[in-house]
């Protein structure tokens, strides 16, 4: 082990330890050709590695080199040289006089939001970048997050990053990345992916904002990873502004999430006051593969009767996924055949031989045709505000006009405020308060399901975002009290009426 004062690689001089981690120790050194502070980081072998192991970390810490030495990004510790000592690598790496979130969040307790927006603008930009370079961090976590002067943020440690494509020299079976900040997927044994930072920088995120991740701490490893695959969290209390952002980086489903750069839109927007839109999923996200070992589809959670079996991060299984493409597809060609049809009656009219009969058009109806397919109410585990299925499809437009008045965000949460405090009780009189879409499953259904909850209560306040308000919910069956997130589609009628029109459980 290397003492302070010893030169490294013939140039860099040790100055003090600054820290350490499971890969390495880290010094203060200065770089004695350029006459630059720099940071050193030593890789360290845990007692009882064989001649193989050994071998293996050094490819793992030359690996990290390469990988890191690719992402040049202000907001990334840059690694300037890889070197060797005692025949040991060695990372060069910028020097930052800095705490860590993690120590910030130990010292502070929790962060105000408007703060953590700035440290995940900042961070969220760097991993944009990482990503379009090909670079999965797999570890991020407020350990990983630098804080520097003048409020700058910088991400650090790719020590078990893993450039996409680039060969494995892990082993299998080693879990790598902190399971309080993995996300669902990489908790059940899927690769990493892009998805999966965005999920890791948003738990990382909440930790700073509630004071802890999302699924908690536990010294048991497994029992944590458990909890992290499941994928059920207790939803933000302080976040104010941030809420809807952190849910949508949270989701459990990885082609859900936004993009990393689309992260870092969100949290601008929160810096800048704006209304948080909801970001569309990226046709670029692809789920990860899941391992040999697991069969694809597991389930999370006992299916219900209501609900069909939840796959693993809320994802679709795959047999279900390609019909949904296919409905897409059918419909376009149906789409096209209508078009071709009409094309054909109007050249026919254009070119007729004039008699009233060649004329006169067939008519076409004024709207287009409605299927709906049944639906249930959801069950206790998945209580909504109006239960509805992922099997209910339906074109029928929502009322509203352009010439409609458009709510105010107040009005709009008051809305939701007034649906919550008449139900369970005043069902009729919060019936008239669902839009179409929710109205679908029919009023009788509708009172059957809220005749199985006692009580609902709203948690914080409402969040507008786009047309979308995230709202927290609390629900009291049998004495058992079950916390859910919900988010509501608002729609308006014409006479200017916020109306909520769909419900999703995030």
């Amino acid at each position: 082990m290397s003492a302070e004062g010893r030169l490294i690689a013939g140039r860099y001089r040790l100055q003090q330890k600054i820290g350490s981690g499971a890969m390495g120790v880290v010094w203060q050194a200065v770089d004695e050709r350029l006459h630059r502070t720099v940071a050193v980081k030593q890789l360290l072998l845990q007692p009882g590695y064989t001649p193989e192991e050994t071998e293996e970390a050094r490819q793992r810490s030359m690996r990290e080199g390469r990988i890191a030495a690719r992402l040049q990004h202000q907001n990334a510790i840059v690694v300037f040289d890889v070197a060797e000592d005692e025949g040991q690598p060695v990372l060069v790496m910028e020097y930052l006089p800095s705490r860590s979130l993690a120590s910030v969040i130990d010292e502070q307790g929790v962060l105000p939001p408007l703060q953590v927006a700035r440290i995940g603008v900042q961070v969220s930009g760097a991993l944009a970048a990482a990503h379009m370079a090909g670079i999965v961090h797999r570890d991020l976590k407020p350990g990983n997050v630098l804080l520097g002067d003048n409020d700058i943020a910088k991400i650090t440690d790719f020590g078990i990053s893993r450039a996409i494509g680039d060969v494995a020299v892990t082993k299998s079976g080693i879990l790598a990345g902190t399971p309080a900040y993995l996300a669902p997927e990489v908790a059940l044994g899927r690769d990493p992916a892009p998805a999966s930072d965005v999920f890791s920088l948003g738990s990382t995120l909440y930790a700073a904002i509630e004071g802890g991740p999302p699924f908690g701490t536990d010294e048991n490893a497994i029992s944590l990873l458990h909890r992290v695959a499941r994928g059920q969290f207790d939803p933000p209390r302080q976040a104010g502004p941030m809420t809807p952002v952190l849910m949508q980086m949270l989701l459990p489903d990885p082609v859900d999430r936004p993009t990393m750069a689309q992260a870092r839109d969100l949290l601008q927007a929160v810096l800048d006051g704006r209304p948080i839109p909801t970001a569309s999923p990226s046709a670029g996200w692809q789920r990860p593969a899941a391992p040999h070992a697991q069969a694809a589809g597991t389930r999370v959670g006992p299916p219900t009767s209501a609900n069909p079996p939840t796959m693993v991060g809320g994802a679709v299984p795959a047999a279900a996924a390609a019909p949904r493409r296919g409905y897409k597809q059918a419909a376009l060609w149906v789409v096209a055949i209508i078009v071709a049809v009409l094309v054909g009656v109007l050249a026919a009219s254009a070119f007729g031989d004039g008699s009233e009969q060649g004329q006169q058009a067939p008519p076409t109806p004024s709207t287009p045709p409605t299927e709906v397919a049944p639906t249930t109410p959801a069950s206790a585990t998945t209580t909504s505000a109006a239960p509805t299925t992922s099997a209910t499809r339906t074109t029928t437009a929502a009322p509203t006009t352009t010439a409609a008045k458009q709510p105010s965000d107040e009005e709009i949460v008051e809305v939701v405020t007034k649906y919550y405090s008449l139900v369970p009780k005043k069902v009729d009189q919060a019936w008239k308060l669902l839009g179409p879409k929710l109205q679908e499953q029919g009023k009788d259904s509708y009172e059957a399901f809220w005749k199985t909850i006692d009580a609902v209560q709203i948690i914080g306040k409402p969040v507008r975002s786009g047309t979308s308000v995230f709202v927290t919910l609390q629900f009291t069956k049998d004495g058992k009290k079950l916390t859910e997130q919900h988010s509501l589609g608002m729609v308006t009628t014409q006479s200017g009426q916020p109306l909520i029109n769909t419900d999703k459980r995030v």
